[in-house]
């Protein structure tokens, strides 16, 4: 009759075992910390390569339409144009580009007035005046520009 039991681990082998996961841990963390910033990068990054392409949409439109409309129809929206491209409103670009924007959106939206620069800020970012896409509408025979700022992601 065998009357020894080998019901668990050593402590040794805890010790070694949590001494394994602690490294793991070490390397690991900083790793998974940093993919929050990345994501926020990439969200403003996407956004501004979604208000360029609505920039020229919009203008294809009113190029269609002909002339230079004060405003097209874009996804069952009127977007307020200038230049023959939206122009810096909630009514203009924002439309436009149609993005989660506002409250538990991932990002605010603010025009200047008159229809000037206007600016999409991350919600969320560590520094959300410099986690941004800067839009810039067109004037008389230029294109708007966005411009992206993602030193406080």
């Amino acid at each position: 009759m065998n009357t020894s039991k080998n019901d668990g681990f050593t402590l040794i082998e805890l010790v070694v075992v949590i001494t394994i996961l602690g490294i793991l841990a070490a390397f690991a963390v900083p790793k998974f910390v940093a993919l929050d910033q990345q994501a926020r990068i990439s969200t403003v990054n996407g956004l501004a390569g979604s208000v360029k392409s609505a920039a020229s949409l919009a203008r294809g439109m009113s190029m269609a339409i002909g002339g230079s409309p004060a405003t097209i129809p874009m996804e069952g929206a009127n977007v307020t144009m200038s230049n023959n491209y939206p122009d810096g409103t909630a009514t203009g670009i924002a439309a436009a580009v149609n993005a989660n924007i506002g409250a538990g959106g991932d990002f605010t939206f603010t025009a200047s007035a008159g229809g000037g620069a206007a600016i999409f800020s991350r919600n969320g970012a560590a520094d959300p005046t410099n986690c941004v896409v800067n839009y810039a509408p067109a004037t008389p025979g230029l294109p708007p520009t966005v411009a992206v700022v993602t030193r406080g992601c």
